[in-house]
């Protein structure tokens, strides 16, 4: 089964390459979660060291194969810099959704009987 959306035979190398990458970074995150349960669900403490060393080693494929996207995948630069390594509110970085006066008009009201559904425009 391919992972494909498209007809192979009509993308690039360079596309298959980027396909290539995110489903290894997706499996390698996949890996991490599996691991990490295992961790946390283990009674064995020599069992649980040993799975949390190869959650470890996954985390290291996942960055490792980030950062061959940083460097070849256009978009992936400038959003990793946007977002990587901030302090602060996580969200509270997100301004390109942000009105000139600050406001988010894409967040629900805070308080009252909202829905959460946000402003509609």
């Amino acid at each position: 089964m391919s992972n494909y959306h498209e007809p192979a035979d009509e993308l690039s190398q360079e596309a298959r390459n980027f396909s290539r990458a995110l489903n290894s970074l997706k499996e390698e995150v996949e890996a991490v979660d599996w691991y990490h349960q295992r961790v946390v669900t283990s009674n064995d403490p020599e069992l649980s060291a040993i799975m949390a060393h190869n959650r470890d080693e996954e985390i290291e494929h996942a960055c490792m194969t980030l950062e061959w996207l940083r460097r070849n995948m256009p978009g992936w630069d400038e959003e990793l810099r946007n977002w990587l390594f901030k302090e602060g509110d996580i969200m509270g970085a997100h301004g390109n959704d942000h009105d000139h006066d600050g406001s988010d008009e894409s967040a629900p009201p805070k308080g009252g009987d909202s829905l959460g559904i946000g402003k509609i425009k």
